[in-house]
């Protein structure tokens, strides 16, 4: 199956990149900080189908850097076997919202049940609570699989080895 270049948008749309996007509960962020030196975290994500959005409390030092610079990587892994792999690159969005951010209590819901994220929630939306969508259209996409995708410029005994020798 011959997939699209890396860095072509359409990869969202390959079925590793959906498994990912839809099983993943947590992504890593690297933005780059109001120093100029790199950042990395982990986060929890929402794709929406063509976003992807991160929840966050305002007046953090993340909202500030992303703010002043909205390029962004993302990257969604595994860890079990060998790694397969989505990359996304972009500009975010930041946008301020009063109360619990929607895709935020979906995200908790998702990661801790329905009763416990209710409690959860609850307890946190408090009048004067402030909350930022965080969110990312992908310009670039990146997959790797370690099968039929490798990152580039592995040397060709790794890549017979790993697939195989297909």
């Amino acid at each position: 199956m011959d997939l699209p270049p890396q860095g072509d948008v359409t990869l969202l749309d390959t079925p590793l990149a959906q498994r990912l996007l839809a099983t993943s509960p947590v992504a890593r962020l690297a933005y780059t900080s109001r120093d100029g030196t790199p950042r990395l975290i982990p986060v929890n994500f929402l794709w929406t189908g063509e976003e992807l959005v991160v929840g966050a409390f305002a007046g953090t030092y993340k909202i500030r850097d992303l703010s002043a610079r909205p390029d962004v990587a993302v990257c969604i892994d595994t860890a079990d076997g060998l790694p397969e792999v989505l990359m996304l690159r972009g500009k975010v969005t930041v946008a301020e919202v009063e109360g619990v951010l929607p895709e935020y209590a979906t995200i908790q819901r998702a990661g801790m049940g329905d009763e416990t994220g209710d409690a959860y929630l609850a307890a946190i939306d408090q009048p004067g609570l402030r909350m930022v969508r965080i969110g990312l259209r992908p310009t670039w996409v990146g997959v790797i699989d370690f099968q039929q995708r490798f990152p580039g410029r592995t040397p060709e005994p790794v890549r017979a080895a790993l697939s195989g020798g297909q």
